[in-house]
């Protein structure tokens, strides 16, 4: 064998040592790779965990505060306030009109509540522009009737929640892509739920119907 084969065998040879043997250098950059790119990603996945829900809804107050509990002690139910009118259809908010068959036209004003509900809209003759937590889209149409009379009657906390138990009204959060309230949806991100009011989609209303009926309703009962 001359000595320029024998030269070219022995370089062959060196190079698929080297091919095969690995760079040290190069699987420790793969590894520093590999943990760069999940530190971000669970960076990225927390961060838009927590700043998605701030940047799709938008935060309103009440016009002022409605005390639940003191109100309740005073009527004693929901249904004087919220009630259903003789054609069978849904009050819903209490109107002016309304509230003045209790707040009478001695002076108003023992709390600052009170005094704002007194001054701007009383006195104004202003119905108070509530954000109704519970509002549902233009298509659905929704039966209170249907739901609260009858052999089996629901209780108002079934999707309302113990709201009768608060003092406080919570802050009002709108979608700004649908403009439809956070509790249609939930406050829960993934749409996990513990309780039956705590959010109200349609799967929710469909699965309470078939669990109820055993049958989860056609489209044209709700949507008109």
């Amino acid at each position: 064998m001359s000595k320029i084969e024998n030269k070219d065998e022995n370089g062959s040879m060196d190079g698929a040592g080297e091919g095969t043997g690995g760079d040290p250098k190069d699987d420790k950059g793969l590894g520093l790779g590999v943990i760069f790119f999940m530190v971000a990603f669970l960076v990225c996945f927390l961060s838009g965990w927590l700043l998605f829900p701030k940047l799709l809804y938008s935060k309103r107050e009440q016009p002022f505060n409605f005390d639940h509990v003191l109100h309740t002690q005073e009527v004693g139910d929901c249904e004087t306030c919220h009630f259903l009118r003789e054609d069978g259809t849904f009050s819903g908010m209490p109107s002016l009109e309304s509230c003045m068959e209790c707040h009478t036209d001695e002076p108003m004003g023992e709390t600052e509540d009170e005094a704002i509900f007194a001054q701007e809209y009383v006195a104004k003759e202003k119905e108070v522009p509530w954000f109704v937590y519970s509002k549902q889209p233009d298509c659905v149409f929704f039966s209170h009737a249907a739901h609260i009379t009858g052999d089996k009657p629901m209780d108002c906390k079934s999707c309302h929640g113990p709201i009768g138990e608060s003092a406080t009204s919570k802050p009002y959060e709108e979608n700004r892509i649908t403009g439809y309230s956070r509790d249609i949806w939930g406050q829960n991100i993934w749409g996990i739920k513990k309780n039956s009011w705590d959010r109200m989609k349609m799967d929710d209303c469909a699965a309470c119907h078939k669990e109820e009926t055993g049958h989860q309703g056609y489209c044209f009962q709700c949507h008109k």
